[in-house]
């Protein structure tokens, strides 16, 4: 299905109700208490910012659910999905990204890796007092042009205003609903002896740009966050491999702690190979600066998906013809003798390292 045919399916599936017509207009340059105080104030922040730049027929009758039609839903698939997630990055702006942007890029993510195709999206804001609006609208609109070029609806929310140093900045929590095929049985106790370990590209560049974009380190870069929607890669994927195992997108923790929670799930001892995992030359020099571990680092754009042996071949040609995947790699295999719940790594010198759960943070606010 093409993001064209989707979003029209969505629209249809929104129960037709007629709209109220409003026009406020946002007068203050900053926000206030009184924006978060349900009177005139908390309205035109609504409808100048919020209805303005998300409007659908879903969210604008502002009710206090949006609505929609479950025999239009069932076009999609046999199941529905549904996730929440709250962002709290620091710095709200980064190189290839913001907070807005990583919101839907993270909840159309998370519904994806499971197979669903991502339909709505919640989004509740905390703002601290004295947030100038001129941000709010830039992420806002981020979030707005993220969404519709996932082809996803925001179809309700909430907003919340905290006194100066209640909150840094602005938190944002969404929820997400996909519906899934029937076709697909994604788990992460699936991974079998023999499957092969599939990512989509370099890994480490979200953790590494966070870092860099706040600046502590004194250090010249032009690393940029991998934040993006994974949807329409990972049905690429599916297509050409529908007996993949399991799919996930390798956030916090990196792929390491994804690898851990395979090898714990199912029983099972996993190896990778350090010269065929990617990372970027500018990330493995900011990692030995830093004493990091590239490994650990967050990703937003990136996924881990375990495939049999029949059809890596396939998998790999799919991801590496879509934009997301160009760089694309099998960096491992699950085995069939080891230690279950073990991951460890080939290194490029022909020694072993064990590559353990991530154990406290690396990085704190990268997402």
């Amino acid at each position: 299905m093409n993001l064209a045919e989707n979003i029209l399916d969505v629209e249809a599936s929104i129960e037709p109700i007629d709209l109220r017509s409003r026009h406020g207009k946002l007068v203050s340059s900053i926000i206030t208490l009184a924006h978060g105080g349900g009177g005139k104030a908390m309205r035109d922040l609504i409808d100048d910012v919020f209805i303005d730049a998300f409007s659908n027929s879903a969210l604008n009758t502002l009710e206090d659910q949006a609505r929609f039609l479950l025999t239009d839903l069932a076009k999609h698939g046999d199941r529905l999905a549904m996730t929440t997630d709250s962002y709290v990055i620091d710095p709200i702006f980064f190189p290839g990204g913001d907070i807005g942007k990583l919101a839907i890029c993270g909840t159309v993510n998370d519904l994806a890796v499971g197979g669903a195709i991502p339909l709505y999206l919640t989004c509740a804001m905390i703002i601290e007092e004295g947030m100038e609006v001129t941000t709010l609208r830039k992420i806002v609109q981020s979030m707005a042009d993220t969404a519709k070029a996932a082809g996803v609806f925001i179809v309700t929310g909430d907003t919340k205003v905290v006194e100066r140093g209640s909150c840094d900045k602005i938190f944002i929590n969404t929820t997400g609903i996909g519906v899934i095929h029937k076709n697909y049985q994604l788990g992460v106790h699936k991974a079998q002896a023999n499957d092969h370990i599939l990512v989509n590209g370099f890994l480490g560049d979200h953790g590494a740009a966070i870092l860099d974009a706040r600046g502590e380190m004194n250090l010249s870069t032009q690393i940029q966050s991998d934040c993006a929607p994974l949807h329409d890669l990972i049905q690429t994927l599916l297509k050409a491999a529908p007996n993949t195992r399991f799919i996930r997108d390798a956030t916090r923790g990196g792929i390491a702690s994804v690898l851990n929670e395979i090898a714990d799930a199912s029983k099972c001892a996993i190896e990778i190979q350090e010269t065929s995992t990617p990372i970027r030359t500018e990330v493995k020099g900011f990692c030995e600066i830093l004493g990091l571990d590239p490994l650990y680092l967050a990703n937003e754009g990136k996924l881990v998906a375990v495939v049999p042996a029949n059809e890596v071949e396939a998998a790999l040609a799919a991801m590496c013809a879509h934009p997301l995947g160009h760089d694309a790699a099998d960096i491992g295999q699950v085995l069939e003798n080891g230690r279950a719940g073990r991951v460890h790594m080939q290194t490029s010198f022909g020694g072993k390292r064990i590559v353990d759960m991530l154990v406290g943070e690396q990085l704190p606010r990268i997402c």
